[in-house]
């Protein structure tokens, strides 16, 4: 009886240690991961907040050699891209995904997902060739639009796949409910599997919209940029990440301050955004 209660003493503290462990470990993994954005965080508000003021947000760049000005055209240009991209990509994604899980059990769904994957890892200086030749070409000029279509195919694959994830983990049960009600099983994916799926999906709109917001690569070769006022999606527009690259790659130290500024002010928009969106989706998901 002895040798059992201390074998059953030494199990419970062997599992309680390694129950232990294992918690410290993934503490750690997590601090881990937390270090680089905090380092981020620190290092961009430390070099970009000096010139952080009214006038950023108010003004147009000045010409080299002036010091001061903004970035209001490239702040409303981003702004401007991010809704022609989403407003292509969302919709897309979405419906794709939800044929992907609840009708795409064959070989053209096979196909569509493998294409989907094959999307997510080509790299966005591709896109932005594909988007140059397909829209830049035929209109003989940039403009937002032909950049609103790149970052829309960037979305895509990550809006597609996320939806896809989020609505196969809505329980079988909630579809023969509603077709047990006669519901149309069309009808019963929008009303119910969507509905439910709803806050995972909006996570993965919030993922490509994070992305596309981040991109150059594809810009340069589609709206190329403008250093004027333009809303018109059909010419040349100005946004944040070009002017980072543009503005961090000169010899200028205005310029620099100005990427860095230009940065923070990404990060910003970037955040506010995603916290828009989180309030937006969870009084839907409420209601």
């Amino acid at each position: 009886m002895e040798i059992k209660s201390n074998m059953k003493n030494f199990n419970y503290y062997r599992r309680k240690s390694t129950n232990y462990f294992m918690i410290s470990i993934s503490f750690l993994s997590a601090l881990v991961t937390l270090i680089p954005l905090i380092f981020i965080f620190y290092y961009t508000i430390s070099k970009g907040i000096a010139n952080l003021n009214l006038n950023f947000f108010t003004k147009l760049p000045t010409p080299v050699g002036e010091s001061g000005g903004g970035m209001v055209n490239a702040i409303v240009g981003t702004l401007i891209l991010i809704g022609i991209g989403g407003g292509v990509g969302i919709p897309v994604g979405i419906l794709s995904g939800t044929y992907l899980s609840e009708f795409g059990h064959n070989k053209f769904g096979f196909l569509v997902r493998f294409l989907t994957d094959v999307l997510s890892g080509i790299p966005s200086i591709v896109v932005g060739v594909v988007a140059y030749t397909l829209v830049v070409l035929p209109m003989k000029h940039f403009s937002a639009l032909a950049g609103g279509i790149a970052l829309a195919i960037l979305m895509i694959p990550t809006i597609t796949r996320t939806t896809e994830e989020m609505i196969k983990l809505v329980p079988q049960s909630y579809r023969e409910a509603g077709l047990a009600l006669g519901i149309p099983k069309w009808k019963t994916t929008i009303s119910i599997v969507l509905k439910t799926a709803w806050k995972g999906i909006a996570t993965g709109i919030l993922l490509g919209l994070s992305r596309a917001a981040g991109e150059t690569a594809p810009l340069l070769f589609t709206t190329l940029g403008n250093r004027f006022w333009s809303t018109n999606v059909f010419q040349p527009i100005a946004s944040l990440t070009v002017y980072i690259y543009e503005y961090s790659t000169s010899p200028f130290k205005d310029w620099n301050d100005q990427a860095w500024t230009a940065a923070l002010v990404l990060i910003l928009l970037i955040s506010v955004l995603s916290l828009t969106f989180r309030i937006i989706t969870r009084s839907k998901y409420k209601s």
